[in-house]
């Protein structure tokens, strides 16, 4: 269990499971206030620490320079999302609600509250006020609802008994001196978010390149040739006479001749024509990112007193 002694070195130390996996960053510490004990610390998640979990720290170690808590890293990063509000309190509805996830009885917890608090009844005057009590400034202000640690009021709101109460614990780069001003000087310290914004990688589509064959119609025209029969008669002449002549005067005969004819033939090779492939580019473009931060403001307020007032005020104090 983490003791009130050991806040400022839990504050913003990494945070661990029990198989030695990093969940996130220890940014709050909120105190039980019955008991006045640490009870739960929220740690950032995430890209750029933009989640916040509550993680119960009661069975919490503080190992060398971080924190070790008995569940997983998913199921922290799973716990239910709960609202704190303005001034670092969480609602007893809210931290019924984280019980019953991580698996601890509510009955047990009012129980162990209980107890300790009759325990600081018994010790006498001196000691931490029941539940609902206003708590003394540096006192973690154990009363009301479960309050936060990290540069919060620093004096106890009063509030009903088994709810809200302002712990009002400095952050971890805050040390003793420190409070001490800011208890002498009455000063209060602003603070406010700021939004970090990064980008992640992920996957937006696929392309392939598909071969698959088609069948198209090709039309040329190329030159054949065939041969034709023609009779080609010739006058007996002195230079024919004799083949004329050679044969028998009269008789029957025949001669054949061969014709001849060009037709298309055609075949087909396959040839390389292009070689295709692809590649990817990176095209970069502006989107605009909105997010909601909250800032702290302190106004003065001044009251001012009348004649009469003041007069009363130096008759009181002539009293004295």
């Amino acid at each position: 269990m983490i003791t009130r002694e050991e806040i400022a070195n839990v504050l913003d130390q990494p945070v661990y499971d029990g198989d030695g996996n990093k969940i996130g960053d220890a940014k709050h510490v909120f105190f039980d206030d019955m008991t006045g004990r640490p009870e739960w610390v929220s740690v950032k998640t995430g890209m750029f620490g933009s989640t916040e979990s509550f993680v119960p720290i009661r069975d919490a170690a503080l190992v060398q320079d971080h924190l070790e808590v008995p569940y997983g890293k998913d199921q922290v990063k799973g716990a239910p999302s709960v609202d704190v509000d303005a001034g670092g309190h969480l609602s007893e509805t809210e931290e019924h609600r984280l019980y019953d996830y991580y698996g601890i009885n509510w009955d047990s917890v009012l129980s162990e509250a209980e107890r300790t608090d009759d325990d600081r009844f018994a010790a006498g005057p001196g000691t931490a006020g029941a539940a609902g009590a206003a708590g003394a400034a540096g006192a973690a202000g154990l009363a009301g609802t479960r309050g936060e640690a990290g540069g919060k009021d620093l004096r106890g709101t009063a509030g009903a008994g088994g709810t809200a109460g302002t712990a009002g614990g400095m952050t971890g780069r805050q040390d003793a001196m420190e409070r001490e001003a800011m208890r002498g000087d009455q000063a209060m310290t602003r603070s406010e978010e700021q939004m970090h914004i990064g980008v992640e990688r992920h996957e937006s589509g696929r392309a392939r390149l598909r071969k698959y064959v088609v069948t198209e119609e090709v039309q040329q025209t190329v030159p054949v040739t065939h041969e034709e029969v023609r009779v080609v008669r010739e006058p007996i002449t002195d230079a024919n006479r004799d083949e004329a002549l050679a044969g028998p005067e009269i008789s029957e005969a025949e001669h054949e001749v061969t014709l001849h004819a060009e037709r298309p033939v055609v075949e087909t090779e396959t040839v390389p024509v292009e070689r295709v492939r692809m590649t990817t580019e990176e095209l970069t473009e502006n989107e605009t990112v909105r997010g909601q931060v909250r800032k702290e403001r302190i106004e003065a307020e001044t009251e001012s007193f009348t004649e009469d007032e003041m007069r009363q005020g130096d008759k009181r104090r002539g009293r004295e």
